[in-house]
C-alpha cells in the first residue's frame, strides 16, 4: 500500500504555490502599506487596483480567449486570500470581479463576453 506522501491528492500544484508566493510578495509590498489609510478614509483602494492590474492579478479567472490568463478557481481564491491577508477591502477587487463576471462567463452570448470580458482582462473595467 502506498504511503500518503505518494498520493498527495489535496496538495496545491507547484504553479499554485508559485502564484501564492508572487501575490504574497506583491500584496505585502504594494497593498499592505495603504491598508490602514484605505479603511480610515473609507476610500477605494486605488493603489491595490493599480498593483493588481500591473501584475495581471485583478481578474485571473478571465478565459484566455478574452485576453485573460484563464486561471482556475483555486488560483483565483489564492489571489483573493493573499490580498485579504494584508487588506480585506482590497481583496474585494479580484473577488467581485470574479463573482460579478461569472454569470456573463457562464450564460452570456459570445458578443456579451467579448464586450465585457476583454476590458476586464485588460484592467480597463471592473465588475460590481
Amino acid at each position: 500500500m502506498a504511503g500518503s506522501a505518494d498520493f498527495d491528492l489535496y496538495r496545491p500544484s507547484e504553479e499554485h504555490d508559485m502564484l501564492r508566493d508572487a501575490i504574497r510578495s506583491l500584496a505585502e509590498a504594494k497593498i499592505a502599506p495603504y491598508a490602514a489609510v484605505v479603511d480610515e478614509e473609507s476610500r477605494f483602494p486605488q493603489e491595490a487596483l493599480d498593483a493588481l492590474v500591473a501584475n495581471d492579478l485583478h481578474a485571473v479567472h478571465v478565459p484566455e480567449e478574452y485576453g485573460g490568463t484563464g486561471a482556475d478557481a483555486l488560483a483565483t481564491v489564492i489571489v483573493i486570500e493573499e490580498v485579504a491577508r494584508v487588506c480585506a477591502s482590497s481583496s474585494l477587487i479580484p473577488a467581485v470581479n470574479k463573482l460579478g463576471s461569472l454569470p456573463v462567463i457562464l450564460s452570456g452570448s459570445e458578443d456579451l463576453k467579448k464586450r465585457y470580458m476583454t476590458p476586464l482582462a485588460k484592467g480597463d473595467a471592473m465588475f460590481s
